[in-house]
């Protein structure tokens, strides 16, 4: 195995952890909405891996957000439930015969890809503000929440995806 396919993934781990724990986590539009671009990693792991170690991945991506956040679990809770459910939203939205051995990515997948990543995000945000909330009594706060932090966090995807598809034309 080649050292930039194990370092890769380790560096995003790390990047996305201390972006959201540093920067993303101090964001509140509107007093509704945080970004959550942790779960991008999760999202962009290769479609071939193991569903176990995804589920493993996601367990400890969302446990290093709870330990940095003090949020005793409930990040972990929604990451291990999104990466459980990410081989049967690939199977929905992608021909996985055609790529299995690559990440899924904007450029080669196109509005397959779109359509993965906003069923992805609202599954995490809903799993995860519902749990924060831990009551149904506020259900419009809820809702605004799930929905403008969904935005927040498909925008700034999307960005990363655009840029590494102009990235590719420039070279």
């Amino acid at each position: 195995m080649e050292n930039n396919t194990i370092a890769r993934p380790i560096l995003l781990f790390i990047a996305l952890v201390l972006l959201q724990v540093l920067v993303l986590n101090h964001i509140l539009f509107f007093g509704l909405a945080t970004p959550f671009l942790y779960i991008y990693y999760i999202m962009k792991l290769p479609v071939d891996m193991n569903r176990n170690l995804v589920i493993f991945l996601g367990f400890v991506l969302g446990l290093t957000i709870d330990v940095f956040c003090n949020t005793f679990g409930i990040n972990a809770a929604a990451t291990t439930f999104i990466a459980f459910l990410r081989m049967p939203l690939q199977k929905l939205f992608f021909d996985r015969e055609d790529f299995e051995h690559i990440s899924p990515k904007l450029s080669v997948l196109g509005g397959s890809f779109v359509r993965y990543m906003v069923t992805f995000i609202l599954i995490h945000h809903t799993t995860l503000i519902f749990i924060e909330a831990f009551s149904y009594s506020e259900l419009l706060i809820i809702a605004a929440r799930i929905m403008s932090s969904s935005v927040l966090t498909f925008v700034l995807i999307f960005a990363i995806e655009s840029l590494s598809i102009k990235k590719k034309v420039r070279e």
